[in-house]
């Protein structure tokens, strides 16, 4: 069977409805940055998911070609994943939002064959992938929590976990090199709104 990020390593994709601390490894990412709404067309968001999509999957049936990748496993595609912030600390006002969109990428990945895969997926799906870079992130320790509902609600359980770390000692750590991170586990295409369901994780520190 395919291996699953989600199933293997569930206290990364799959926390309680109540905040908890988790230590977060290094992980390999394809990634694109851009800024903006991300419901605004011209704030490329949408466009950097199907990128990251075309990469990934290119990577993943590589081995229906002639590419063979040293260290290759079959695999589930990790969920998409972004990073959030702003000038003024303030993710409501989207239009000021920066970002990084991203999904893992399996450690048998190095630089070799990202570039092939970025390669490979520009001239067989002719797209644009100059902006696709791979990124390494170390987020060590973090709060998160899985939000249930839209989106716009997510102060709600943002609330939850500040409240947490009041109680617990424990300090906002977002800084110009740890984001606002969250996890889409729910196709807002298929899935209503009130049912979605997004991992939220807020660096901190003592």
């Amino acid at each position: 069977m395919a291996f699953d990020y989600k199933k293997e390593f569930k206290e990364f994709y799959l926390p309680p409805k109540k905040p908890v601390i988790v230590d977060v490894p290094e992980m390999k990412f394809v990634s694109v940055r851009g800024h903006g709404d991300p419901n605004d067309v011209d704030s490329g968001y949408k466009a950097s998911i199907e990128m990251l999509y075309s990469v990934s999957y290119t990577i993943k049936m590589s081995k229906m070609g002639d590419r063979r990748i040293a260290g290759y496993f079959d695999y589930v595609v990790p969920p998409l994943e972004s990073l959030w912030w702003s000038a003024n600390n303030d993710l409501a006002s989207k239009k000021d939002l920066e970002w990084i969109s991203m999904i893992r990428l399996p450690d048998f990945v190095d630089r070799d064959v990202f570039d092939w895969a970025v390669d490979e997926a520009s001239r067989k799906r002719k797209m644009e992938l100059s902006k696709a870079e791979m990124i390494v992130l170390n987020e060590g320790r973090c709060i998160q929590c899985m939000h249930i509902g839209s989106y716009d609600d997510e102060a709600r359980t943002i609330g939850l976990m500040e409240k947490y770390c009041q109680d617990n000692g424990l300090m906002n750590g977002i800084s110009s090199e740890r984001h606002h991170h969250e996890i889409y586990l729910s196709d807002p295409r298929r899935v209503s709104e009130e049912k979605l369901k997004t991992v939220i994780r807020i660096p901190v520190e003592r």
